[in-house]
């Protein structure tokens, strides 16, 4: 078992479930359903695999900046 962080936000109408520990993303129309869907998209990225990349981390925090671009 390993724990795969990952960031949920929304992206109307969608909300997406994007990793942080893995390279995988998926969505939902609820937020319980992108979570289940990611969950799921993990579990085959994994599957097979004898050596997935994987990023071991162990604090998140999530900020907004505005850039003037």
């Amino acid at each position: 078992m390993r724990a795969v962080k990952y960031c949920l936000y929304r992206e109307d109408p969608y909300f997406v479930a994007q990793g942080l520990s893995v390279d995988v993303s998926s969505f939902g129309k609820t937020r319980a359903e992108a979570a289940a869907n990611f969950r799921e998209a993990v579990e085959l990225y994994f599957e097979g695999e004898t050596n997935p990349d994987y990023i071991d981390i162990s604090e998140v925090t999530v900020g907004e900046e505005l850039i003037g671009a």
